[in-house]
């Protein structure tokens, strides 16, 4: 049974259920096939969640408070993610699409990053340890915006207000969403 079945076939919207462990392998494989070395695993796989609102599936619904990214499943259910978000004065609400997917994108700090943080590099190669896109990236219609990993360093900001304004993931987490989601797939940020 493929992931996409195995997800439609799981109980009512009112339980959330946690992926299983042949599940989790198989994930932990593709992020280490996907990115070549092995990835820590975040506390919990994603989880399918009881999700209220009227939202259809296939829309990704980014929650600033309860710092979660939900990708929607339709019938009062979501796929949950913990997230970074932007720090204070960075966040953004309102309504994005995915306007590009990139595997292994190499990154230059915008404009204000390089400001804040002149020893930087101009340009970090995908794949490079120290690549805050990490191994995917979800490209935005925001200036400057996108939904990506992040760095063995900056696991730790996860679940916290931390970003530019970018949405940061667990590397596992975000490859497992790059698979999910196409190019157009709507965006919306909510407080």
């Amino acid at each position: 049974m493929d992931r996409r079945s195995f997800i439609k076939s799981l109980g009512t919207a009112a339980a959330a259920v946690t992926l299983s462990t042949s599940l989790a392998k198989t994930a932990a494989a593709a992020v280490n096939h996907a990115g070549g070395a092995k990835l820590p695993r975040s506390q919990k796989m994603p989880e399918i969640v009881a999700f209220p609102g009227n939202y259809a599936g296939g829309i990704i619904v980014i929650s600033l408070r309860a710092r979660k990214l939900y990708l929607t499943l339709g019938e009062g259910r979501a796929i949950a993610y913990p997230v970074a978000v932007g720090k204070a004065g960075k966040a953004w609400t309102g309504a994005a699409r995915v306007m590009d997917k990139q595997s292994n994108p190499a990154w230059t700090p915008p404009a204000e990053v390089k400001r804040d943080n002149p020893q930087l590099p101009d340009l970090i190669p995908g794949g490079a340890p120290n690549n805050p896109m990490g191994p995917r990236v979800l490209l935005l219609d925001r200036s400057e915006i996108a939904i990506h990993g992040t760095t063995a360093s900056m696991r730790k900001s996860i679940g916290s207000a931390a970003s530019y304004g970018c949405i940061r993931m667990y590397n596992e987490d975000i490859v497992d969403l790059f698979d999910r989601v196409r190019i157009g797939t709507p965006v919306v940020a909510i407080g």
